[in-house]
């Protein structure tokens, strides 16, 4: 899939967050999951700016012909890896939410909890979406366009959930929630092993019983 065609699959799973999984996307050659596998360790270990193409090519063990096959800029490549960031995001977030269905305030709960997992892992360097963010200022940049849609599904998602708890101001608190986790993830590293996902949940309750 070319990244033109990969964003626009992304949007449509904006609209509709079931409609994009690994089970229907078409398949990767070896060649191309390898350069991607390899750019997404490097880009989140080391950051995107200080990983140049050079050095993808070099772990990847590839031909410098064969990564602009599939990736014509580095701007492409790092889209590629925020895009599959974001399809993975989502799967996990339906995987922690769905078997407490439909009890709306336990999906929440349920979501804090994993987003407190989610922090508190060996190696976490935060968000993905947050940090490539962060390191391109110009708002054209395709990184921040991926970013930025990415943080507004996340604010439609506990909108959604907000609603479904019957709370009066619903956008309200879906913001208060979103700047709640997006601070989880920026300082996670701070919240260690099990008290992140207490706090979190804690901190979420306060939320909704404030709005209620």
């Amino acid at each position: 899939m070319s990244p033109t065609a990969a964003r626009k699959t992304t949007s449509a799973a904006h609209s509709d967050p079931g409609a994009l999984t690994t089970a229907n996307m078409p398949p990767m050659g070896d060649v191309q999951q390898r350069i991607l596998d390899t750019a997404c360790q490097l880009f989140y270990a080391e950051g995107v700016r200080a990983v140049g193409i050079d050095l993808v090519i070099e772990r990847a063990q590839i031909a410098k012909t064969s990564l602009y096959r599939y990736y014509r800029t580095k701007d492409d490549l790092v889209a590629a890896f925020l895009e599959r960031e974001d399809r993975e995001f989502w799967q996990q977030w339906d995987g922690a939410v769905a078997p407490h269905a439909p009890d709306a305030a336990a999906e929440l709960d349920a979501l804090l909890a994993w987003v407190g997992e989610r922090v508190a892992r060996p190696g976490y360097r935060g968000c993905p979406q947050l940090n490539v963010a962060a390191e391109f200022a110009d708002p054209t940049h395709p990184a921040r366009a991926i970013s930025a849609a990415h943080r507004l599904e996340q604010k439609r998602r506990l909108a959604a959930l907000c609603k479904r708890m019957g709370l009066k101001k619903p956008e309200v608190t879906a913001s208060q929630l979103s700047l709640l986790i997006d601070g989880a993830f920026s300082s996670g590293s701070l919240l260690l092993g099990d008290s992140a996902g207490k706090v979190l949940r804690a901190a979420g309750r306060a939320l909704v019983e404030a709005a209620g």
